[in-house]
C-alpha cells in the first residue's frame, strides 16, 4: 500500500479515518436476530401463493385472449402502437423494427422476438382468416419463418381499423403503461367478433386455449340472430355458424367434434386436406393435394410420405413432387400403374398429416378471469362489449355536441346584443374585465361562451355569419336528439350495432374456405348395407317404398313392360327417384318442416306392392303432408333450395343447410298464420323462377333477386297477391318447355314462358291465364315438355291421363280449351305430371319405368 496521506475532498470537509467524508458516512443500525418481530410462515403456503401469483400474471398478461376483442396484450399493444404512430392503410409501410421498438419501449417490456413473432402472425394469411397487418416483405410461409424485422415493413390493414375504430371517443378504458409515461387501452373496441373470426392459441400455467378461426360473415350472422333472439340456443346459433373456417381451406369431417366444441367449449375437430385423383394422357393416376389442414406444411406431409415409402409401409407411390409456391399448394403423388388410387389416398389420410385433428379448447378471459366458453357465451360477451362501446361512444358524441351547441347558442345570442357587447368590451380595461362584464348582469353568458364571444372575428358579424351559426345550431340539435334517442332505446342501440356489422360484412366477408363433409370414419348401420342403386316410389296418398333397379329391367324397349304398383282408387304416383341405399332424402311438408331419411330405412318391396304409409317413417302431424322430396345427392349440382308458399313468400337457402337430422323434423321455412309451403325447387345461379296464382297471375324473376337466408328465416315477398288469391305453383324455367295452366273447371292451355318478361320479385306479375266465373280458378301450373303427359284428378276421385301435346298453345291472355269434361259440380282439384324415366333412371339402365304407371286407375 502507498504511504501517501489520504486525499482530502475538494470542499475541504474533514474526512474520516478511512478517507471518506463524514457527511457521507451512513450509520448502521444493528438488527436483532433474536426472533422478536419475525412472523413464521409455512414454506408450502408461501410457494403456493407465489406460484399462483405468477400463474395469474402469465395467464392475464401474456397467454390468454380477452373475450371482448380476442387479443392478447402483446397483439393489442402492437395495434395500439401502430395506431399511435399513424401507420394507417393510406400511409406508407414502415420498418417492423421501428414498430417492435415502439412496443417494447412504451408498452411491452419483453423480448423483441416475442413481439415480432406476434406482429408477423397478424400479417400471415395462412394463420388468420382476416389479417390485421398489411405486410411488405417476407412474412414467412407454411414451411419457412419470416425474414428479420430489419428487412420487413408493415402498416395496419383496413380491417384492423375496425378494431381501433372510435377508440379516441372514450369507448374503452385506458390505464398507465408500465412506467407511467403514457397510457394504453385495456381492450380495443373491436367492431367485429375477432375472437371467433381469427381464433387464438396460447399456453399458460396450468391451462391453454385453442380457438379455431371462423368465417366472418357467418359469425356476424350469428350476432344478428342473437340481437333478434336473445334466448337463442347454441344449436340455433350453429345454423348460422356452420363450423370453423380455416384460412388454408381443407375439409372438416363430421359434426360430432363441432357440436361438442360449440356446446361445451371443448371438442376434437377432424381436418383433412383437399386431394383429387387425376389421370394423365398416358393413363397414369396421380393424387394432387391442393389444400392442407390448418397449420400443416406440405413439406411435412411430403417428408412423412417419403419416409413411409422408403420403409415400404406405404405401397403404390412412384414419385412425390412438391410444386407449392407463392401461397398455392400443389403436392403431387404419382402412382404406380397397378396401384389403387383410393387405397393409396386413404393410407395418406391415415398415416400422414394430410388428415389431422384440431383440439378446440375455447378458453378466454372474462372480466380478467379465465373461462371455458361455448359458442353462445363467446357471442353474448362480444355483443355486450359492443353495446358498451356504442353507448360510451354515443355519450361522448352527445357531450361534444352539447358543448358545441352551448357555444353556438351563446354566439347566436351575442349577435342579437352585439352593440351592447361591443360597448361593454370597449369600456373594459383588459380581457378579464371584459369577460366578467359578459358574464355579469345584462348579459349572463357562461365563461365558455364569454371566451368565444371575445374570440369572435368581425367577419362573423355579417348576415352570412348569422345564417351559418343558425344552420350549425339546427344540425347540432338534430344530432343531439338522435344520440339521445339511441341512449334511451336499447332497440335503437342494437340497430346501430347491426348496421355497422352489416357494413363490415359487406366490405370484408369472403366465401367459406373449409368445406363441411361427413366423417367416413364414423361407422353406421349403412356400413353393413350394400350401396346399391334403387328406385324410390311415392304416391299422392303418402305411400312409399324402394324397389331394386333390376325389377324394372325388361327384354327390350317397346315391350309390354312389367306389372306396376297396385294402387288404390284416387291414388297416383307423384315421386319417382333413382338414388342409392346410402343416400339421404329430404321430405318437405306443407307446414314448412323438413325431415331427413336414409333411403335404406324405406322398406324394400316388390314392384307390385303398394308400399308403406310415410307416417310409419316420419313423425308427421295429422294435418301435415309431404309436398316435395329432394335427393341430397343433388348437393353438388344445386347450390340452393327455393321455397314458395301459398301467400307468395319465397326463400332461398343453401342446400347444405338441411344436412342435419332430427326425428320430429326441422324448420325448413317459418310460415305465417294460414300460410302453407307449396313448392321446393333446387336452383343454381342464373336460374329464373316463375310463380302462378289461382287468379291467373304469373311473375317471372331471377333467383338472384332472393338473397340467401338461414334455415329458420321466413323469406321475402315473391309475388304480391290480392285478397283471396294464393300461389298454386312455381317452377324453374328450362328450355323447350311451356307453362301449362289448368282451372278447376277443366280448362287449360300451354303458354311460352318467353311471353313473360322478367321483372323484380315482389310485384303482382302479369296475366298468365284469363279467368272467368264459369271456367273456374287456376288449380295447377307446371312447366311441361311437348312429349310429356299429365294426370288430372277431380274431387269425385276420377283420374284421367292425357298427353300434353293435345292441349293447345295460346298467349297469356287466353282462357284455354277443354282438357277434362266434368259432370255437375265436379271440379278438378289436382294436376300432376306422369312420372317417367326422364331424369329418374338413366338410359343405360334399360329400365322401363313407364311400367310403374301402366296400371294407374282412370286409364
Amino acid at each position: 500500500m502507498s504511504d501517501e496521506p489520504p486525499i482530502q475532498p475538494e470542499n475541504d470537509e474533514p474526512a474520516s479515518e478511512d478517507g471518506v467524508p463524514e457527511d457521507l458516512v451512513v450509520p448502521v443500525e444493528l438488527v436483532d436476530f433474536s426472533g422478536e418481530g419475525i412472523e413464521p410462515i409455512e414454506i408450502q403456503a408461501e410457494m403456493e401463493q407465489s406460484f399462483l401469483d405468477y400463474a395469474m400474471s402469465v395467464i392475464v398478461s401474456r397467454a390468454l385472449p380477452d373475450v371482448r376483442d380476442g387479443l392478447k396484450p402483446v397483439h393489442r399493444r402492437i395495434l395500439w402502437a401502430m395506431h399511435e404512430a399513424g401507420l394507417r392503410p393510406d400511409r406508407q409501410h414502415r420498418k417492423c423494427a421501428t414498430v417492435v421498438g415502439d412496443v417494447i419501449g412504451k408498452y411491452h417490456p419483453h423480448g423483441d422476438s416475442s413481439v415480432y413473432d406476434a406482429l408477423v402472425r397478424m400479417g400471415q394469411d395462412f394463420s388468420l382468416s382476416h389479417v390485421l397487418i398489411d405486410k411488405h416483405g417476407n412474412f414467412g410461409s407454411l414451411s419457412d419463418g419470416p425474414a428479420a424485422y430489419r428487412y420487413t415493413e408493415c402498416r395496419l390493414d383496413p380491417l384492423a381499423m375496425s378494431m381501433l375504430a372510435e377508440i379516441d371517443e372514450d369507448t374503452v378504458d385506458r390505464i398507465p403503461n408500465y412506467d407511467g409515461s403514457t397510457e394504453e387501452p385495456t381492450v380495443l373496441p373491436s367492431r367485429f367478433p375477432n375472437l371467433l373470426v381469427n381464433g387464438s392459441q396460447g399456453i399458460a400455467v396450468g391451462m391453454a386455449t385453442n380457438i379455431p378461426p371462423h368465417n366472418l360473415g357467418e359469425v356476424i350472422d350469428a350476432v344478428d340472430l342473437l340481437i333478434d333472439h336473445p334466448d337463442a340456443t347454441v344449436d340455433e346459433l350453429m345454423e348460422r355458424v356452420l363450423g370453423p373456417d380455416f384460412p388454408t381451406g381443407g375439409e372438416i369431417l363430421g359434426r360430432a367434434g363441432l357440436i361438442s366444441a360449440y356446446r361445451t367449449g371443448r371438442g376434437s375437430i377432424k381436418l383433412r386436406g383437399k386431394a383429387e385423383i387425376v389421370e394423365d394422357a398416358n393413363g397414369r393416376n396421380s393424387i394432387v393435394v391442393s389444400e392442407v389442414p390448418y397449420q400443416t406444411a406440405p413439406e411435412v406431409i411430403e417428408e412423412r410420405a417419403a419416409e413411409l415409402v422408403n420403409n415400404r409401409e406405404l405401397e403404390g407411390i412412384r414419385a412425390i413432387t412438391n410444386s407449392s409456391a407463392k401461397g398455392q399448394i400443389k403436392l403431387v403423388f404419382e402412382l404406380k400403374r397397378d396401384a389403387s388410387p383410393m387405397v393409396v389416398l386413404n393410407n395418406l389420410y391415415k398415416y400422414t398429416p394430410l388428415q389431422t385433428t384440431f383440439a378446440a379448447n375455447m378458453v378466454a378471459l372474462v372480466d380478467g378471469v379465465p373461462r371455458t366458453l361455448n359458442l353462445r357465451d363467446a357471442l353474448v360477451h362480444y355483443l355486450e362489449h359492443q353495446r358498451e362501446v356504442v353507448r360510451r361512444r354515443t355519450e361522448f358524441r352527445l357531450a361534444r355536441a352539447q358543448r358545441r351547441a352551448h357555444i353556438v347558442e351563446g354566439l347566436v345570442r351575442a349577435l342579437d346584443l352585439i352593440d351592447a357587447i361591443i360597448a361593454a368590451i370597449r369600456a373594459s380595461a383588459d380581457r378579464g374585465v371584459a369577460r366578467a362584464a359578459l358574464m355579469g348582469e345584462g348579459f349572463e353568458f357562461s365563461e365558455i361562451q364569454a371566451n368565444h364571444i371575445l374570440d369572435l372575428p368581425l367577419g362573423r358579424l355579417t348576415r352570412l355569419g348569422r345564417t351559418e351559426l343558425n344552420e350549425e345550431l339546427a344540425e347540432l340539435r338534430r344530432i343531439m336528439a338522435e344520440l339521445e334517442a339511441i341512449l334511451a332505446d336499447q332497440g335503437r342501440l342494437d340497430a346501430v350495432i347491426r348496421e355497422e356489422l352489416a357494413d363490415i360484412r359487406s366490405r370484408f366477408a369472403v366465401d367459406r374456405r373449409s368445406a363441411m363433409t361427413h366423417d367416413p370414419g364414423d361407422l353406421d348401420v349403412e356400413d353393413l348395407i350394400d350401396d346399391e342403386d334403387v328406385v324410390v316410389v311415392m304416391t299422392s296418398r303418402g305411400y312409399i317404398k324402394t324397389t331394386s333397379l333390376d325389377a324394372f329391367r325388361t327384354q327390350g324397349r317397346g315391350g309390354r313392360g312389367v306389372a306396376g304398383a297396385k294402387l288404390r282408387d284416387e291414388d297416383m304416383i307423384t315421386t319417382l327417384i333413382k338414388t342409392s341405399a346410402h343416400a339421404y332424402l329430404l321430405f318437405f311438408t306443407n307446414r314448412g318442416k323438413v325431415y331427413r331419411l336414409k333411403v335404406h330405412r324405406i322398406p324394400m318391396m316388390d314392384r307390385g306392392a303398394q308400399g308403406t304409409a310415410i307416417v310409419n317413417l316420419l313423425r308427421l302431424a295429422s294435418d301435415e303432408r309431404v309436398e316435395a322430396v329432394i335427393d341430397t345427392r343433388d348437393y353438388e349440382s344445386h347450390r340452393y333450395l327455393m321455397f314458395t308458399t301459398s301467400h307468395g313468400v319465397v326463400k332461398k337457402t343453401r342446400f347444405t343447410a338441411y344436412d342435419s337430422s332430427r326425428q320430429d323434423g326441422l324448420i325448413a321455412v317459418s310460415l305465417r298464420d294460414g300460410d302453407e309451403l307449396v313448392e321446393v325447387l333446387p336452383v343454381n345461379d342464373d336460374d329464373e323462377v316463375m310463380l302462378v296464382s289461382s287468379s291467373g297471375m304469373g311473375i317471372r324473376f331471377a333467383e338472384s333477386d332472393v338473397r340467401p337466408m338461414g334455415r329458420n328465416a321466413a323469406g321475402v315477398r315473391g309475388m304480391r297477391l290480392k285478397s283471396g288469391d294464393r300461389v298454386i305453383g312455381s317452377a324453374v324455367i328450362t328450355p323447350d318447355t311451356r307453362l301449362l295452366t289448368v282451372t278447376d273447371g277443366g280448362y287449360g292451355k300451354r303458354t311460352d314462358p318467353d311471353e313473360f318478361t322478367r321483372q323484380g320479385r315482389g310485384g303482382q306479375g302479369v296475366r298468365a291465364h284469363r279467368i272467368r266465373d264459369d271456367r273456374g280458378r287456376v288449380v295447377a301450373a307446371n312447366l311441361v315438355a311437348e312429349d310429356s303427359e299429365i294426370f288430372l284428378i277431380t274431387d269425385a276421385g276420377v283420374i284421367i291421363r292425357t298427353p300434353v301435346g293435345s292441349i293447345s298453345e295460346y298467349g297469356r291472355d287466353a282462357m284455354g280449351v277443354t282438357v277434362m269434361r266434368l259432370d255437375g259440380d265436379t271440379k278438378v282439384v289436382a294436376v300432376a305430371p306422369v312420372v317417367s324415366e326422364d331424369g329418374a333412371v338413366d338410359e343405360s339402365d334399360e329400365a322401363d319405368v313407364e311400367a310403374i304407371v301402366e296400371a294407374q286407375p282412370g286409364e
